[in-house]
């Protein structure tokens, strides 16, 4: 039996990424230079944009105006403390994005295999796009969705809430952030965000992801039920 042949929907691009574990794929950025790149591709991956230091740090790749907050992430080996900032301009294929959200991670065991790779592309920039993974083929088909043009989330508070059992859970709050500075602690239960008492953590993160907006969380601690006042603020 011979494999067929996929006809890919008309209006996207083709992408010829090498094939690993996680694909491969040539894309270019530009802050305070142009460069070019191999990252990997990264479904799992809950962010947009993941970069080596050293990449940064060896490339100049970015502004020196470019002040990156301490912020945390999921990525390939797990949750991850890193710095956050943006880049100006990013290009899949020949999809460009403006200010991307981009976390810059400091690969002591060099998971993103610098200087081969970069770093990597994830989720939240991927899911604009229909993937067809075309494995005989060698191929990746985008085709823009929905999503592709959403806003991006520049907002910061520094907090670093997990669903654990049923219950949402502060883990993390960065030392001088808004989420310091508006008094919360690791092992705070969230149980409302504003009007929103869901218990759904997205509904939660996406009221967070307004900058610049004050918003109050309903938290269980001790038993007692608290409100927090949490002003975010931007990266931009």
């Amino acid at each position: 039996m011979s494999l067929g042949n996929i006809k890919y929907p008309q209006g996207g691009a083709t992408l010829n990424p090498i094939f690993t574990a996680l694909p491969i794929q040539w894309a270019s950025l530009k802050d305070k230079i142009k460069v070019g790149f191999n990252f990997y591709l990264d479904t799992g991956a809950g962010l947009y944009l993941l970069l080596s230091d050293k990449f940064v740090t060896d490339s100049s790749l970015l502004l020196s105006k470019r002040k990156p907050v301490v912020t945390q992430a999921e990525g390939m080996s797990g949750k991850l403390q890193m710095r956050l900032t943006v880049i100006k301009e990013f290009k899949l294929g020949p999809y460009k994005f403006k200010n991307i959200p981009t976390y810059l991670y400091n690969d002591e065991f060099n998971v993103t295999n610098y200087p081969y790779l970069g770093g990597l592309i994830g989720n939240d920039l991927l899911r604009r796009f229909n993937l067809i993974i075309n494995y005989p083929a060698r191929e990746i088909h985008l085709t823009p969705n929905k999503n592709f043009n959403e806003g991006f989330d520049y907002a910061y508070t520094g907090l670093g809430m997990y669903y654990i059992k049923g219950q949402i859970i502060v883990e993390d709050v960065v030392d001088g952030s808004p989420a310091k500075k508006a008094g919360f602690i690791p092992g705070d239960q969230i149980i409302g965000v504003n009007t929103n008492l869901s218990n759904n953590i997205q509904a939660y993160k996406d009221i967070l992801q307004t900058p610049n907006e004050t918003i109050k969380v309903y938290v269980k601690r001790n038993d007692k039920i608290l409100i927090l006042s949490i002003t975010t603020i931007s990266i931009r």
